[in-house]
């Protein structure tokens, strides 16, 4: 074993970064963690420690901060209105426009032809139109 990891509860003890528990932790290593990618030119040890705050920043905020997958109605809804587009506007995507009207009515979900289209028109990965059911 490594003398680096020879007693990790020690380290710890010795201020080692931890896992995170609550939100005054995740400030604190935020902080630390733009302090350290304001640097020009970090050290091995400060890209290490770059590493590893954030992976520990990131799995504090997905276990608490997550963000639920769009509905894929309300996405194609939303992306009609900031584009001030219509439903015709989606035929080339859908096929007809009683298709495009069938899935925004939540009467027929997406085949993989309408998602890729989707996709490629809204410049989009195709996973934010497939809901997670």
């Amino acid at each position: 074993m490594s003398t680096v990891l020879a007693n990790p509860a020690q380290m710890i003890a010795h201020g080692a970064p931890r896992v995170i528990h609550n939100d005054a932790e995740l400030e604190e290593y935020t902080n630390n963690l733009f302090q350290l990618t304001a640097l020009e030119k970090p050290s091995a040890w400060e890209a290490e420690a770059i590493e590893l705050l954030t992976l520990l920043v990131e799995r504090y905020e997905q276990e608490n901060y997550s963000v639920p997958a769009p509905d894929p109605v309300a996405l194609v809804r939303f992306l009609i209105e900031q584009q001030h587009l219509t439903q015709r506007d989606l035929i080339p995507q859908f096929g007809t426009e009683s298709a495009v009207s069938m899935f925004l009515a939540g009467q027929r979900n997406l085949t993989l032809s309408q998602v890729r289209r989707l996709s490629a028109r809204f410049k989009l990965p195709a996973d934010v139109f497939i809901g997670k059911e």
